[in-house]
């Protein structure tokens, strides 16, 4: 069991919704106690209509933080792709002041085959785009250690992605939260994994926050996962109603967990 407090994150998916209502979402989200309001990083949707409503990532997280004044801000996750990694490094340490210290840098080697193809970007295979990856993340940091001003905190790195020869060890070197989707058998494969990453490396996995995707009910879905050491726990809210009700159990059961 892990001493962290836990957390609750909501993804609000940026896709077949207005803006305003995609601005209203976040504002009852924070309003709820959330601690971490993400995005994705895609340029359509990824369900229902191919070519419906869309919003691109990191413009609307410039607007988050200035809308916001609590919770921290991310994408879940940035392609690293679409960026050159000096310049995602600059837009992570602008928003980062924007926000007053609250944003988080996720990021991962990019999937939807779509995005590539639309926007010109080549997509190659996984493996390399994985191997990207590898070679932005020393970039990122370098480059955050020669902006002037330099960032306002040291900015959490969160990869997401559960692939273990690569994912994991990239986790192990440099994230300072994993995101995955997994069951607690999964979680428990994965975690294990990154564990000899993290010693391979000479990290302690202590030092890496443990989020993961859920829904349903928490007194359900969350005690394994928690004694497996997750201790974020992060929800989908969907447009274009962008219902918070089972967000609402959850920040309740967030609060009884850690004794607020």
């Amino acid at each position: 069991m892990t001493t962290r407090s836990l957390r609750i994150g909501v993804q609000i998916k940026p896709q077949h919704a207005e803006y305003a209502s995609i601005r209203r979402a976040a504002a009852e989200a924070e309003d709820l106690g959330v601690d971490i309001l993400y995005n994705w990083d895609h340029f359509f949707p990824l369900n229902g209509e191919p070519e419906g409503l869309h919003f691109e990532c990191w413009t609307m997280l410039a607007a988050w933080a200035e809308q916001t004044s609590r919770a921290e801000i991310g994408a879940l996750v940035t392609c690293n792709s679409y960026r050159n990694p000096e310049l995602l490094a600059d837009m992570a340490r602008t928003v980062d002041h924007i926000s007053d210290g609250r944003l988080i840098l996720g990021i991962g080697s990019g999937w939807f085959e779509k995005d590539y193809q639309e926007y010109g970007y080549e997509f190659g295979t996984a493996g390399g785009r994985l191997d990207d990856l590898g070679e932005a993340l020393p970039r990122i940091e370098s480059r955050w250690g020669k902006l002037n001003p330099a960032p306002t905190r040291k900015i959490p790195v969160l990869i997401g992605g559960g692939g273990e020869k690569k994912t994991l060890r990239l986790v192990a070197k440099h994230a300072d939260v994993w995101h995955t989707f997994a069951d607690p058998e999964k979680l428990a494969h994965k975690k294990g994994v990154l564990e000899r990453h993290c010693a391979d490396v000479g990290r302690d996995p202590s030092e890496i926050e443990v989020s993961v995707g859920v829904s349903g009910e928490p007194d359900e879905v969350a005690p394994e996962l928690l004694r497996l050491g997750a201790t974020q726990f992060t929800l989908g809210l969907w447009g274009p109603e962008f219902d918070v009700t089972e967000l609402r159990r959850w920040v309740g059961w967030r609060d009884a967990q850690n004794g607020y």
